[in-house]
């Protein structure tokens, strides 16, 4: 009886849990969806809508709230895996509007070390890596479906049963 490769027996146990990725992007969108709404609901809804207002963005208080129910809301709903396609709507809205108006001017990368002040490092204003990350987490949220342990997975078996 011929043994089975490592490679091969590697293989079997990577695609039997690839029905799991979608776990991981759930939790790092969702969860830090909701963690941004979070910050911006504890610092005052009304200092957000200043920073809006002093990056020109129309509306500002308006924006600014439903920017928190969209970081609430979206993300409470991305992490569980619940309406993710309607909900990625709003949710890339949000970041491609935070990409455009404050974090392009400051390039790509997220992290810049500007200098190390007693053993602590000092970082400048990031750039829109982690917003193209959010995007690309969502859009594959969007097209493998949110797998198991989902809402979207329990109410679309139902549906098709």
């Amino acid at each position: 009886m011929p043994t089975q490769s490592k490679p091969a027996a590697a293989l079997r146990i990577s695609s039997s849990l690839r029905h799991y990725a979608t776990i991981p992007l759930r939790a790092i969108a969702g969860g830090g969806f909701v963690q941004h709404g979070v910050a911006k609901i504890i610092k005052g809804p009304e200092a957000f809508a200043a920073i809006l207002q002093s990056l020109h963005v129309p509306f500002p208080h308006l924006s600014a709230y439903l920017t928190i129910l969209v970081e609430l809301l979206g993300g409470t709903a991305l992490l569980f895996g619940a309406f993710v396609a309607w909900v990625s709507v709003p949710a890339v809205t949000v970041l491609l509007v935070a990409m455009f108006t404050v974090h392009l001017p400051y390039g790509f990368s997220s992290i810049k070390l500007k200098a190390v002040v007693d053993g602590r490092a000092q970082f400048g204003p990031p750039g829109y890596e982690c917003d193209l990350l959010y995007i690309a987490c969502i859009v594959a949220l969007v097209l493998l479906n949110p797998g198991p342990w989902s809402i979207d997975g329990y109410r679309l078996r139902e549906r098709n049963s």
